[in-house]
């Protein structure tokens, strides 16, 4: 990941605020991480535990009878290999495009992504105030933010 020149405005990442209000994550991460993959773009999920982390890989295998997600995580043989790296680390052995944040977790310089999803719950009081928080940093460092919510149906609409 590049660092910024100081005063340099950041390069073309777009920071995406994600407010589940309708779906809990569980239901909503996989549709999101179907779309990353649908662009041959590698992800690094960072979650905020290694309980959550195994959750996620859980989850990940069993969220459609039909389908999967295909992921690793710590100990899993080739992570340079892997279309979507979960961690509740700095890892990122397999070179991600995408950064997806889960449980109020932040990364301190996103400009070498293309895009980052950051997930919140929107039922939270205090997930909400604390993506607020990271809404307003990265706005004054110059990051291009969408903001989306889900409508009542649980899709996904942008309002800023």
């Amino acid at each position: 990941m590049s660092a910024d020149k100081a005063g340099a405005q950041p390069p073309g990442v777009e920071i995406a605020f994600y407010h589940l209000t309708v779906t809990p994550l569980e239901q909503a991460l996989p549709a999101l991480l179907e779309r990353v993959l649908a662009r041959d773009w590698r992800a690094v999920l960072r979650a905020g535990s290694a309980e959550r982390v195994k959750a996620l890989d859980s989850l990940l295998w069993t969220y459609d009878p039909d389908s999967f997600l295909p992921h690793g995580s710590q100990g899993d043989p080739l992570p340079e290999r892997q279309p979507v790296w979960l961690t509740a680390g700095d890892d990122m052995p397999n070179d991600p495009q995408v950064l997806v944040l889960v449980d109020g977790m932040d990364h301190p310089d996103p400009s070498g992504f293309v895009r980052v999803l950051d997930l919140f719950d929107g039922r939270d009081d205090l997930a909400v105030s604390a993506a607020r928080d990271r809404w307003r940093a990265r706005k004054a460092r110059g990051f291009a933010l969408t903001y989306w919510r889900q409508r009542p149906d649980g899709r996904w609409e942008r309002a800023a």
